[in-house]
């Protein structure tokens, strides 16, 4: 399998970003970042989808939306669309008929920011998803950045700091989101997690500080999706975003956040009698299975099956869990960084059938 780095959910001054495609190409270009996938707000733009590129380093762009009804009062149920081959904003007031859309458009569809509290200091309203009545959408954004400092600013003071020091936010997924996403596998649904940034560069001031918040380049260095392709990127757009969108599709990616140490090498696998898979795949259980995890760093690992931890490991690069039972198991990783545990990886699951 082969890793690349993507950064998704972003938004520039085609809905309400800072900035231009151009710029976050040129920053990501600085970065570990392999893709970027911008999703601006009820419009598919056209014209920046491709490779760019500086000295010896290239970065593919592709092109999604954030689709969600702006008639609706209060703001809520937000979707993520990538690779649909045309505009869909206009499906945006019945939520399932626009995942329904998005499947005939060959694209995907990932529910955003699915807990999107309130920020009373900021006047930011709770934009969660509500219905959850939905069938048949890709996955969920299991791990919001934007989403995750709407949780941690009750003044406008605390929103000071966190906006000069930005790295002190991420500790883990909303609680809440880890939750649902385990009770939608649990019974049976197959749901792929990504990690968004929720990029928007926002130019806050404060009486005399005036600031970026999150700018670009500090998203593209904390929390990512790692996908791992069945063929290494060719440079040739179409092919490359083929192979992305499967791998989102498949499950066959995870979500790291990439500041307190790189994610990168990190593989989650199962052995069975006749089959060897990967996150997102399904093996069956006869004969026993032999799950196995692999870290590029020393870290606190958990196991967990059905959404229950059912085995840790401390201070370990690998972890090996022999089953016959059937389950839905995935792997939680755990870094101390700036003084406090948090999280750093969160595998998509394997489902032992």
């Amino acid at each position: 399998m082969h890793e690349v780095i993507i950064n998704l959910h972003m938004h520039t001054r085609y809905s309400d970003g800072s900035g231009l495609h151009k710029d976050i190409a040129a920053v990501a270009l600085k970065t570990d970042v392999d893709v970027v996938i911008v999703t601006d707000h009820n419009v598919l733009v056209h014209g920046f989808e491709g490779y760019y590129k500086e000295k010896n380093k290239k970065l593919l762009m592709l092109i999604g939306e954030e689709v969600h009804d702006q008639v609706r009062d209060p703001q809520k149920n937000h979707l993520l669309v990538f690779g649909a081959n045309r505009e869909l904003a206009a499906f945006a007031e019945n939520p399932q008929n626009l995942i329904n859309q998005v499947r005939e458009a060959g694209g995907l569809s990932f529910l955003a920011h699915p807990d999107d509290p309130e920020a009373q200091a900021f006047r930011e309203i709770d934009i969660s998803w509500v219905d959850w009545s939905v069938q048949n959408y890709t996955g969920i954004e299991l791990w919001n950045a934007l989403s995750e400092l709407k949780t941690i600013v009750p003044t406008k003071l605390h929103g000071a700091f966190y906006g000069f020091f930005p790295a002190f936010v991420a500790h883990h997924p909303i609680p809440k989101t880890l939750a649902k996403w385990d009770e939608l596998l649990s019974h049976g649904h197959r749901v792929t997690a990504i990690g968004g940034s929720d990029a928007h560069a926002l130019n806050i001031s404060l009486g005399p500080i005036h600031r970026v918040i999150f700018p670009y380049e500090f998203h593209f260095r904390a929390v990512n999706t790692h996908a791992l392709l069945s063929e290494p990127l060719s440079g040739e757009v179409n092919k490359d975003k083929s192979l992305i969108y499967k791998a989102l599709s498949a499950g066959h990616c995870f979500v790291g956040y990439d500041l307190p140490a790189a994610t990168r090498g990190f593989r989650f696998n199962a052995q069975g009698r006749d089959a060897s898979v990967s996150m997102g795949d399904e093996i069956p259980a006869k004969g026993g299975v032999t799950l196995q995890a692999k870290l590029p760093f020393h870290a606190e690992m958990s196991l967990l099956k059905d959404g229950e931890v059912i085995q840790t490991w401390k201070n370990q690069t690998a972890c090996t869990h022999i089953t016959t039972e059937p389950g839905v198991y995935r792997i939680e990783a755990y870094r101390r960084y700036l003084g406090k545990r948090r999280g750093w990886i969160y595998s998509n699951p394997i489902y032992v059938r």
